[in-house]
């Protein structure tokens, strides 16, 4: 996992609801915590594009429902800015679950994959068909 190089705007809050990227079976994801989040004290935790997040697996596959798992996200709707000065948003907020290393537990992802994410965690941009 490496550093993110732009200033991501982060607009997920705790508790929010995801749709799920990737082909493990889980439909709708809700964020319970973000990883290495340091706030102030009763400030909600936010989260942006290539965040690693645990989530809990609202809808999908009835082997996967009502488990925990780690996720990385890898579309937001909120516009954020990069270095070059251009402005990236997204038609919905999705994440795709990973396991402990940031390895994706699926083998594609469905859209379009942010830079941000893959420049962070490399093995996302080997299954993903499109990056943005």
């Amino acid at each position: 996992m490496k550093a993110v190089r732009a200033s991501i705007t982060k607009s997920l809050n705790q508790s929010s609801y995801l749709t799920c990227a990737d082909n493990t079976g889980a439909k709708i994801v809700q964020i319970i915590s973000v990883g290495g989040y340091k706030g102030v004290r009763r400030r909600m935790p936010k989260a942006g594009v290539g965040n690693l997040i645990r989530v809990a697996v609202k809808q999908g596959d009835v082997k996967i429902r009502h488990q925990i798992s780690h996720a990385v996200i890898i579309r937001q709707k909120a516009e954020y800015r990069r270095k070059d000065g251009m402005h990236v948003s997204f038609e919905d907020n999705a994440a795709i679950l990973v396991d402990d290393r940031g390895e994706p537990k699926g083998t594609e992802v469905k859209g379009p994959v942010a830079k941000e994410a893959v420049e962070r965690f490399s093995t996302i941009g080997k299954i993903s068909s499109i990056v943005v």
